[in-house]
């Protein structure tokens, strides 16, 4: 015998009488939200439908048995003939197979007749167990380190990752994505928190670098290959310019340092000297690349970065610099500050199609897929890493993967959780019943020839 279940959990034994009499009765009642957590939607609505109309058939099928039984045993007491005892066998027999399926499908999901029968409503009764092997049976058949990592080597994700990032579009669309998700992200972090963060890691980084010694070296390169030459061409320009720009400024400045004893014109006339006297020397510095002074400041600067490299004063002092450098409140707001810059630049870049940004990471998708897609070493590098995190993650949170559905099941309402099952599976278990009646029709068939032919 079959064993299955049928009608809505928590229905009454009224509605158990009309499953096996009344083809045409149906329970009356709707559901929406149910308070535990279980939601019987439309589609379970119509589901449930389907399982009322198979119902209906299941003990169609009984009441013909029946009806079957009742005129062949007045036949066969009315001398019809032997055949009618073949045809009272069948149908006895249909009809204990179907009163049995039905019981045994009905005790599924509620007591049948409402009769405090043992092992019955096993549905709602055991509804919490059943969560707790479920999530057994998920976490020992499905979360396991050795089935994980068999299932993804068969998968061969690498292979295929980097054929999908290879493909047109995909790389577009991976850039895309991970613009959105930047975006969201910065979106999300608090600036006063990432740029503590920064100014914190920046100034410790910093402070616990020597700078003298490195400093030395590039400085060193710098002067030998001549690098600061452009620097000093700068500078010598910039001072032309602006002494070319600010002249009465110089005059006036020079004027003011002059004693106050000293008439006026004589005033004006040692600071117009003065002027001519930077200007001349500013402009020989720029447009004279031997000038006597260029020369200095190669020596000064050939002997600082030596300095630099091997004395330890100027090692201290440099230190020291350094240290009051980044406790000015100054530099420390600058830190702080360039978290803003960067999070702009981040946002523009990431919401630009054409930024260059978004250009090297489609380039950069596409050439991994590519290459992902054809080498074997990668991909079986890339399978490792897969395998590697899958069975970590299964070994380590797979208690509160199984605790998910036992708890998630164990929350449900009883009756709730029956009767959405019901509408799910029902339709299905009602041909139970009607396989019941139609085997069990045959089987009495098949024992009363046999009995028959032995002299029964």
């Amino acid at each position: 015998m079959a064993v299955g279940g049928w009608g809505k959990a928590g229905s009454s034994l009224r509605s158990d009488s009309a499953a096996i009499g009344d083809t045409g009765a149906v329970e009356s009642e709707r559901s929406g939200a149910m308070a535990a957590g279980v939601r019987f939607t439309a589609a379970d609505e119509e589901k449930s439908r389907g399982v009322r109309r198979m119902k209906a058939i299941a003990t169609g099928f009984l009441a013909v048995a029946t009806l079957v039984f009742g005129l062949s045993t007045w036949a066969k007491a009315a001398g019809w003939g032997s055949w009618t005892g073949y045809v009272a066998a069948a149908a006895e027999a249909g009809m204990v197979g179907a009163l049995a399926d039905w019981f045994a499908v009905t005790a599924l999901f509620r007591r049948p007749f409402g009769l405090p029968i043992p092992h019955t409503a096993i549905i709602p009764t055991k509804k919490d167990a059943f969560g707790r092997s479920l999530g057994s049976f998920v976490g020992e058949n499905f979360l396991a380190a050795p089935v994980v990592r068999e299932r993804l080597a068969g998968l061969g994700v690498g292979r295929r990752l980097g054929e999908w990032l290879a493909a047109p579009g995909s790389a577009e669309r991976v850039t895309t994505e991970a613009a959105a998700a930047l975006r969201g992200v910065l979106a999300v972090l608090r600036d006063e928190d990432v740029q503590a963060v920064i100014s914190e890691a920046i100034t410790r980084r910093a402070a616990a670098t020597q700078v003298a010694a490195p400093l030395g070296r590039m400085l060193g390169r710098v002067v030998a290959d001549g690098g600061h030459h452009g620097v000093v061409d700068l500078v010598t320009v910039r001072v032309h310019d602006w002494l070319t720009e600010h002249h009465e400024d110089v005059v006036a400045k020079v004027a003011i340092k002059s004693p106050g004893w000293t008439p006026k014109f004589i005033d004006q006339q040692v600071g117009e000297r003065v002027y001519k006297e930077l200007l001349r020397f500013a402009t020989a510095i720029r447009d004279d690349p031997q000038h006597p002074a260029r020369g200095a400041i190669d020596t000064f600067l050939a002997d600082f970065a030596v300095e630099l490299q091997s004395d330890p004063a100027t090692q201290q002092r440099v230190e020291r610099a350094k240290a009051e450098l980044l406790a000015r409140p100054e530099v420390q707001e600058l830190i702080a500050s360039s978290w803003g810059a960067v999070r702009s630049l981040v946002l523009t870049a990431a919401a630009d199609e054409q930024s260059e940004l978004r250009r090297r990471i489609r380039h950069g998708v596409r050439s991994f897929g590519l290459r992902l897609a054809t080498d074997r070493r990668l991909q079986r590098k890339t399978d490792g890493w897969l395998q590697d995190a899958a069975a970590y993650v299964v070994d380590t949170y797979r208690a509160e993967i199984t605790s998910l559905i036992s708890d998630t099941v164990a929350s449900w309402d009883a009756e709730d959780a029956s009767r959405k099952i019901e509408a799910n599976v029902g339709r299905d278990l009602q041909f139970i019943r009607i396989n019941g009646t139609v085997v069990g029709a045959l089987a009495g068939l098949l024992i009363h020839t046999v009995a028959t032919a032995l002299g029964g």
